[in-house]
């Protein structure tokens, strides 16, 4: 246990994002999106399920799980160090895991370059809200630095629903009720449904995973909550799309009129690497003008991006207007905005 604790003391002071424990390659850190080995040596199948089981044993949590399917999600905090989130797997017979740190404290938007307009969002008081983005695209801290500005600045009933609890808020004008799925409730759906009983102002979703948790969230949305959640896609129309594809052809229409109510605003960010290696997000931010709602009520979403484009003045901008703002600053490389662009040719042309 004393060994795995180093670990995630060294992790921690020395500013890593994620550790890695796999047998056959050494224990690794990830700092600024690269990924290197903390020593020589490779670990050994036997080592590896020591090291794992003694991150169970720290998290005070049974392994009956992690034995009867293989795979396993929970969260761990270490006093006066961190919080982790923990996600252990079986690995050609042995254990392995990779632990995502997660700072105590909610980092400050401004140091991690998050724009005003994002943080607008913490005025909203009722619809739906969504941020998207790749895994590890730093949606989470997004999401958190905005309850966190509810939180400071409104009188409300906050409700996080999280799998796992990724940032602890402490009630400061609100009160928030963090609950964790797995461990608080068993699903996002029961605790979604449960949680309109339960007097809340803003509620934070996780994730918007399948059918019936975005069913329920839009309904949340509609009857006077305010509503954030995320999704694994990236830009606007995709995320447009993809909300009205889960459901069946018969009810598309009805949803489409359904989002195009409810729906405030989609943020779609990425993390980039900088010119001096740190790790920079670039936005694409729409909100609902009155056109917008009228083409997805009418099925026209690829007709979106232009109006997003044309519409600076509405505080809106595109992903590859964000990357170009970062490569005209000289803060990331013409590669790196070629790379993490929609419209690759438009982009070079620009460039």
């Amino acid at each position: 246990m004393h060994e795995a604790l180093q670990y995630l003391r060294e992790a921690v002071e020395s500013g890593a994002s994620d550790i890695f424990i796999v047998s056959g390659q050494p224990l690794s850190y990830k700092r600024d999106g690269v990924i290197g080995p903390r020593d020589a040596e490779s670990i050994m199948p036997d080592s590896a399920n020591r090291l794992v089981q003694s991150i169970y044993a720290l998290a005070d949590r049974p392994t009956d799980r992690f034995f009867t399917t293989g795979d396993d999600d929970f969260s761990l905090s270490i006093n006066g160090l961190s919080r982790f989130r923990v996600s252990a797997y079986r690995q050609r017979g042995s254990m392995a895991a990779v632990i995502r740190v997660v700072r105590f404290d909610i980092p400050d938007p401004s140091t991690l370059s998050i724009p005003n307009e994002v943080m607008r969002l913490a005025q909203k008081t009722h619809g739906l809200a969504l941020i998207t983005g790749p895994a590890g695209g730093g949606k989470s801290t997004t999401l958190a630095c905005v309850i966190d500005a509810i939180n400071a600045t409104r009188n409300a009933h906050i409700i996080t629903l999280e799998d796992p609890i990724e940032f602890l808020h402490k009630n400061k004008k609100s009160i928030v009720s963090q609950r964790e799925v797995g461990t608080d409730t068993d699903s996002y759906l029961t605790a979604l449904r449960a949680c309109l009983r339960q007097s809340p102002d803003v509620i934070l979703l996780g994730e918007m995973r399948d059918y019936d948790t975005i069913r329920t969230a839009m309904t949340a949305a509609e009857t006077g909550h305010f509503v954030l959640s995320s999704l694994h896609t990236v830009g606007a129309v995709n995320t447009i799309d993809r909300i009205v594809d889960v459901f069946p052809p018969n009810q598309q229409q009805q949803i489409r009129v359904q989002l195009s109510m409810v729906l405030q605003t989609v943020i779609s960010q990425q993390l980039v690497p900088s010119m001096d290696g740190e790790l920079l997000p670039v936005y694409e931010i729409m909100h609902l003008t009155n056109s917008i709602r009228n083409l997805i009520r009418e099925s026209k979403t690829h007709q979106i991006d232009f109006v997003i484009q044309s519409s600076a003045q509405e505080g809106m901008y595109s992903m590859d207007n964000s990357l170009l703002e970062l490569y005209r600053k000289n803060r990331i490389s013409a590669e790196t905005a070629l790379h993490f662009s929609r419209n690759v040719e438009q982009v070079a042309r620009k460039l």
